[in-house]
């Protein structure tokens, strides 16, 4: 059975996270320390807190990228900017981004407050256990600013769960690739867009897709088995079941109120067009499902 808590509160969090891939005042920042375009920025900006690792560990703890596209990015970005450097200018940015997108009422006031130290919370008593972005994340220093304390509590409880997901589907023999053109065929994203953005190739793309038909989870038009659908929904269950512990920490009454502090601010995310509708997470403006 699914965590409801941990599924609702991926989808009001989320939202805020994913300003830091789409808001202009980060790709901005990101031009002003020297990096070379959107991915070389993106790469820096989501590992900085691992310090100046090399492109196979990006590559390992991301999952779904080929080896190349990190490796266009890395190490060449920490030759520009420093991790500590580019942590600096992301709390810089989403500053920035934030503000512009909510207003300076929302920004300054004592919702946005009290929901930026119930995630922080939240945040601090994630389970790190094997979860290496998550943890890299839980260990940055608390930001004064209450939006920016937002976010990256939002940061670190979305890595948290990504870690959790990785490791259910290398439990379950889960390639990278099979796992793009699975979440493809569920009709969250776009796979065309997922294999672009991932840089896979057509043959790599088919031969998961191969692979998948073997298990019986799609058919030849690509689409989701009864046996797939089966899987899929495990996955996500398990996903979800990973991800609880900080909202068990945090208890139901909290959690709930958290969720309805957060609730407007990923509306305004998702309503503002900033974040694209066939983006790589298959986020939606769909209806919030109860919290607790």
């Amino acid at each position: 059975m699914r965590d409801n808590a941990a599924r609702a509160m991926w989808e009001r969090y989320e939202p805020v996270h994913q300003l830091v891939y789409f808001a202009p005042e980060v790709r901005e920042a990101m031009d002003g320390l020297g990096m070379r375009g959107y991915w070389m920025g993106y790469f820096a900006l989501r590992a900085a807190p691992l310090g100046p690792v090399p492109a196979p560990v990006v590559t390992s703890c991301f999952y779904v990228f080929h080896p190349d596209r990190a490796a266009s990015a890395l190490p060449e970005a920490w030759s520009l900017a420093g991790p500590q450097q580019v942590i600096e200018a992301r709390e810089r940015a989403v500053d920035a981004a934030m503000t512009s997108l909510y207003g300076p009422d929302v920004i300054g006031s004592a919702e946005l407050a009290e929901a930026a130290d119930l995630a922080w919370e939240a945040a601090g008593a994630a389970d790190t256990a094997g979860r290496v972005l998550g943890a890299a994340n839980q260990t940055l220093p608390r930001p004064d600013q209450p939006h920016v304390r937002l976010w990256q509590a939002a940061t670190t409880l979305r890595e948290h769960r990504g870690d959790g997901h990785v490791a259910v589907l290398v439990g379950r023999g889960l390639g990278p690739v099979e796992a793009l053109v699975l979440k493809s065929a569920t009709g969250e994203t776009d796979a065309e867009f997922q294999q672009r953005i991932r840089q896979w190739d057509t043959e790599a793309w088919q031969a998961a897709q191969d692979a998948l038909r073997g298990r019986g989870w799609i058919d030849e038009e690509e689409r989701l088995t009864t046996a797939g659908a089966a899987a899929h929904a495990q996955m996500e269950a398990d996903t979800d079941a990973a991800a609880a512990a900080p909202w068990h920490a945090l208890g139901a009454e909290a959690t709930a109120r958290l969720a309805h502090l957060l609730e407007p601010l990923a509306r305004r995310v998702l309503d503002s067009g900033l974040v694209p509708p066939a983006n790589p997470v298959g986020l939606t403006d769909g209806t919030w499902r109860a919290a607790g």
